[in-house]
């Protein structure tokens, strides 16, 4: 977990995306940069851990795998994080398992028709049609830049 924020931070030869995708077993994290004012969390597709996120009353992100403590900050503005998935403060949420596809915002709709936050899922049919560059001039001069 460590070694892919320190992909993204430092702009390391290899996507933070490929690091996760090659991990092995559930894991779901949530990793503070305090000297950056950042945030970096993934959560692993095989369903085996729990995260959710939301906004919480104060406007700052909220994010837990304790549904009570997400419930409380957030009121109803909160949904489950989506497997398959990481978020980092300065770029987004991603899917690592399919990192060249845009995710889609599905409305969340509670049970008295109320919509209260929205789930995210991988849009089989948007493209990212560049790679963005996760190194210096210099990286991608040694590295060659992203192969497919």
């Amino acid at each position: 977990m460590i070694e892919a924020y320190r992909t993204l931070r430092d702009r390391g030869p290899y996507p933070a995306d490929q690091v996760l995708k090659d991990m092995d077993g559930s894991f779901g994290f949530v990793l503070f940069d305090s000297k950056a004012g950042t945030v970096f969390a993934a959560l692993g597709a095989d369903e085996g851990v729990k995260m959710y996120w939301g906004i919480g009353g104060d406007g700052w992100l909220v994010i837990s795998d304790n549904l009570e403590v997400i419930k409380a900050s957030c009121a109803k503005s909160f949904a489950p994080f989506p497997t398959g998935c990481m978020f980092h403060s300065e770029g987004g949420l991603r899917s690592f398992e399919h990192p060249m596809n845009k995710m889609k915002a599905m409305p969340r709709i509670d049970s008295e028709g109320i919509m209260c936050g929205a789930n995210f899922k991988v849009d089989d049919y948007s493209r990212i049609h560049s790679m963005p560059r996760v190194g210096s001039e210099a990286n991608w001069a040694v590295w060659g830049g992203p192969h497919v």
